[in-house]
């Protein structure tokens, strides 16, 4: 291929192994997109794409990642809203026809160059295959300050905002080797946060984590602090370092969070949480009772 087809927020190169996905920059533009700049993604790293009817006279040109293939996606397990996720190509209707056949040749180019690696559509990667966005080497949270130089990630708290039992544990440094995934939970919620999980035998053993605002392998977000323009490319930055430092360990799982249902009493501490700030008017009704059933669907 070797074209290029240029839509709202971004342009797409095709070329014969890969899409070199360019972000523009603009007031408009969101803001993870210009944090992003472009990004190269094998056809491997894909499993599908569709075109689709957008909003206001739009087509949406959508290309799907393989579970495991890139760490900015697998951070944000799901979270993104939709004109955020870097995937989605945005394009005038008028150019559907256009969006059409790019769309075919990159099906054709998948089934060509992907057949070998993928046996099922959603099979996982056995590595991440899109780079992490350029390293984002610190943000600023509600509680903290999260920094990254590759190899160390470290948390420095703010007496403004900290809890006591930060304050108690004190200033934290964690070795990527001594991690084995991340979650990320988006600022744009009522809990956000980014929780370090630590490997066995680094760290405590809980049967179940503490809350965020008291866990010291945790920095909490609020309104201005860790927009997920910062606190999302760091926390790929860190997932990828962490499977670079497994590679010379016995292949394991590099999850973006826990996997599996919830403990209920994290649930019910959640639960009251949200209750807390329904009761002080900061969750609306409606927003109260979509996220309570969201935490009761979670057990």
């Amino acid at each position: 291929m070797g074209d290029v087809l240029a839509g709202i927020h971004a342009t797409w190169e095709f070329e014969s192994d890969s899409v070199l996905i360019r972000f523009e920059r603009g007031i408009r533009t969101p803001k993870l997109f210009q944090a992003l700049g472009e990004r190269r993604v094998p056809h491997e790293a894909l499993s599908s794409v569709s075109l689709s009817a957008g909003k206001r006279g739009t087509v949406v040109l959508h290309a799907v990642p393989r579970p495991g293939a890139d760490p900015l996606m697998e951070a944000a397990a799901g979270q993104l809203k939709q004109g955020c996720d870097p995937y989605r190509l945005v394009l005038p209707a008028e150019r559907e026809i256009l969006a059409e056949y790019y769309a075919d040749e990159l099906r054709a180019a998948l089934g060509r160059d992907g057949g070998p690696h993928i046996r099922e559509p959603h099979e996982p990667a056995e590595r991440y295959l899109v780079a992490s966005p350029g390293p984002s080497l610190h943000f600023k949270a509600y509680d903290g300050k999260a920094s990254f130089d590759g190899d160390l990630v470290s948390f420095r708290w703010f007496w403004t905002g900290a809890s006591s039992a930060k304050w108690k544990a004190g200033d934290q440094s964690f070795p990527v080797r001594e991690l084995h995934g991340v979650e990320w939970r988006s600022p744009e919620g009522f809990d956000g946060h980014l929780r370090l999980l630590r490997r066995e035998g680094h760290g405590p053993e809980l049967s179940r984590p503490p809350q965020a605002d008291h866990d010291p392998a945790t920095v909490v977000f609020g309104l201005g602090y860790g927009p997920v323009h910062e606190s999302l490319p760091f926390a790929a930055a860190v997932l990828q370092a962490i499977q670079g430092a497994a590679a010379s360990r016995p292949a394991v799982p590099v999850p973006a969070a826990a996997s599996g249902r919830r403990d209920p009493a994290d649930v019910a501490d959640r639960i009251r949480h949200l209750g807390d700030l329904h009761r002080a008017g900061l969750v609306t009704d409606e927003e109260f009772t979509a996220k309570k059933a969201e935490l009761l669907a979670e057990l």
